[in-house]
């Protein structure tokens, strides 16, 4: 039994539908906060668990008889996200699991600027710790995280930011097969993995640029004041805490941490990842 958990979010939907292109559905179980949102996979015959990472005595049925297990990263930030994404993993380990996968992210590390990279590196070295086979997918950066800075840049022909530096922007799907390749191949992906990530890297100027060809008339990129756009991201509705956790980012980003791209999704897959313009181009066609 293969189990994924976050299987109704974007990633984990997109991993569990590329198991099902190799495995039959009685091979699959997923382990998500809401069953109901999963009905359509039990439809398909996956095997559905309620399992909350914040509750972790669910995660005994969820994750039971399960041979691997992928613990998508929690969708909650700080110190809570390290205490749920490691009692996912112990709850992995304890149902007997002989490998445990977790969706890391390409630049994991203690001394990141961006709140993310330290739970990630924090729940690694746990998973490291256990003894048990694992492997962290250190994801590339992803490509759909744009849509935060192209919104309104769509309406107003300004893509109005913080200063930024190049990332090397990665497609869910292309994550989600180098996922699924994880869990059914054994011996191609092990421990904590080179960045997988796409071939190209970009800054915001460059981002614009492909927009303004895309639709045909000009998107400026305006580069704003740190302080300046966190007032202006709180005033238009954002919370304190998610200004601060995006603003994060954009200092990551210019400190030049997302910087690189490795060949190493390109071998998994076996075929080039999505370019950021596809991306952007789907992100254009679904505003």
């Amino acid at each position: 039994m293969f189990v994924v958990t976050g299987a109704t979010g974007q990633l984990g939907s997109q991993i569990v539908d590329r198991l099902l292109d190799r495995l039959p559905p009685d091979a699959v179980g997923v382990s998500v906060r809401d069953v109901d949102r999963a009905a359509g996979l039990a439809e398909r015959g996956v095997r559905v668990r309620a399992g909350d990472f914040t509750d972790p005595a669910t995660l005994e049925h969820a994750f039971a008889g399960a041979d691997k297990v992928l613990v998508v990263s929690a969708s909650i930030r700080g110190h809570a996200a390290i205490a749920a994404n490691r009692a996912a993993i112990d709850a992995a380990r304890a149902a007997g699991a002989n490998r445990i996968l977790y969706t890391s992210h390409q630049a994991a590390s203690r001394d990141s600027l961006f709140a993310a990279q330290p739970t990630h590196a924090a729940t690694e070295e746990h998973l490291a710790g256990l003894g048990v086979p694992f492997t962290a997918l250190r994801n590339g950066f992803y490509a759909s995280t744009l849509s935060l800075s192209i919104g309104t840049a769509l309406e107003t022909g300004q893509l109005v930011a913080p200063a930024d530096g190049p990332v090397s922007w990665t497609a869910h799907a292309d994550l989600a097969e180098a996922a699924a390749v994880a869990l059914t191949e054994d011996g191609v992906l092990d421990g904590v993995t080179a960045p997988l990530t796409a071939p190209e890297m970009l800054d915001l100027e460059a981002v614009a640029a492909i927009l303004s060809d895309i639709m045909g008339r000009t998107v400026e990129r305006v580069v704003a004041d740190d302080d300046e756009w966190r007032a202006s991201a709180i005033a238009r509705g954002m919370p304190a805490a998610a200004a601060d956790f995006t603003l994060g980012m954009y200092r990551a980003a210019r400190a030049k941490e997302f910087a690189v791209t490795d060949p190493t999704l390109e071998t998994v897959i076996g075929h080039r990842p999505a370019r950021v313009r596809a991306v952007l181009e789907t992100l254009v066609a679904h505003r």
